[in-house]
């Protein structure tokens, strides 16, 4: 890949939108559907027509916690040709690529990715950065796209995204940045609220307290990393589970979170627990070494070519690096790599991407800033505080 495809969702129907988003990423939301027919077939055991079958269960589930997504889904399915039950599958992906979800059965397969909040004191530049390294079935690189998503009466949103998904990573125009892990460890019965539709809503979010009562209100099927950067300087990670969830805060301003779990691991697993990515064992460590170069970096230059160049870039344990490289040994349809790196610079509202390998491409930055959005002062029916982000920026 030279370039990721950016799309401009601006119409205030969601139904509307999403004809936007289907008709613009036609193309590569067609390819989405034919690696996930092959794959979750291969996952769950039931043939795709199957899997369309019993989609729709999902779909009380997300309408009860995130309204009008639903017809932004229709909008997808009309504007890329593609039926509705294959979009709603699309952003299900997660708990299709686990085993049945509509059994007790779960496996413990899942995406890697290593993510990092980057606060004032941990750079020389006094910047508030996220990224990560999304890993992820080379296969599908090609589908990647960068979203920016206007909506009404709620913050504008940068995301980068499978084509034909609503969500997944990101950051908005109130200053809220989400990475997100795979923990591989599922547990519990029963249909819960997708991981994607959950992030959607983290974005949504004009707020730190309503983005992590987003995480904490709903119950999920499986269990997965979820690391929230604001602006002002906060950074939080959430490991949540079908169960309870566990929380870590920066040391030192920085945090970095691979495919384990570090804060807990569940009561449920714990006589059992082995992490899914063994790399990630070393990946974490390997970044937090790595990022910890940036406190005496001088310029953004010099910090995003560390980041980018030495940290995102590290080949130690090749192929299953931070910077992952596929696994001849692993089945065509479980072959990894970085399919994008990315660094959102919340002071600036800067969003870089990589498309791609981190070592091979550079960044390139999305052609919108994030601040060219609703604000915290926007916000209906709150007033802002006196000292705002908008005014500090």
């Amino acid at each position: 890949m030279t370039e990721l495809l950016s799309i401009d969702l601006t119409a205030a129907d969601p139904r509307e939108r999403g004809r936007q988003y289907g008709e613009a990423a036609r193309a590569p939301i067609a390819r989405s559907v034919a690696f996930y027919a092959e794959s979750t077939a291969r996952k769950t055991g039931l043939s795709w027509p199957e899997i369309l079958d019993r989609v729709p269960a999902w779909v009380p589930v997300i309408e009860g916690y995130l309204p009008d997504i639903v017809d932004e889904l229709r909008g997808i399915a009309e504007g890329s040709g593609h039926s509705f039950e294959e979009i709603l599958a699309l952003n299900s992906r997660g708990e299709l690529t686990k085993g049945n979800p509509f059994s007790a059965d779960r496996r413990s397969e899942d995406e890697g990715c290593t993510s990092f909040a980057m606060l004032q004191q941990a750079n020389a530049l006094g910047r508030v950065w996220a990224g990560q390294n999304w890993d992820l079935w080379d296969a599908i690189a090609d589908t990647v796209v960068v979203l920016r998503i206007a909506q009404p009466g709620k913050p504008t949103i940068i995301c980068h995204v499978e084509a034909g998904q609503i969500g997944r990573h990101g950051a908005n125009s109130a200053g809220i940045a989400l990475n997100a892990n795979g923990l591989g460890a599922g547990f519990g019965t029963g249909l819960g609220v997708p991981g994607t539709f959950v992030r959607r809503k983290v974005l949504e979010s004009w707020d730190m307290h309503d983005a992590l009562d987003a995480i904490f209100s709903v119950r999920q099927s499986l269990s997965s990393n979820l690391l929230l950067t604001h602006a002002d300087g906060f950074a939080i990670d959430v490991e949540t589970t079908p169960g309870r969830h566990g929380w870590m805060y920066p040391t030192e301003g920085l945090l970095v979170h691979g495919n384990h779990f570090q804060s807990f691991v569940p009561p449920q697993i714990e006589q059992s627990y082995k992490p899914f990515s063994v790399d990630s064992l070393y990946r974490t460590p390997r970044v937090e070494e790595g990022l910890s170069r940036v406190r005496v970096d001088g310029t953004t230059e010099e910090a995003v070519e560390t980041i980018v160049r030495t940290t995102m870039s590290d080949h130690f344990g090749h192929p299953n690096a931070v910077c992952q490289h596929v696994d001849p040994r692993r089945h065509e349809l479980d072959r990894y790599s970085t399919i994008v790196s990315s660094l959102v610079d919340l002071t600036t509202g800067t969003y870089r991407l990589t498309p791609g390998l981190p070592c091979s491409n550079s960044y390139q930055q999305a052609p919108w800033n994030l601040y060219d959005g609703p604000g915290s002062e926007d916000r209906p029916h709150v007033p802002g505080p006196a000292h705002s982000l908008a005014a500090a920026r």
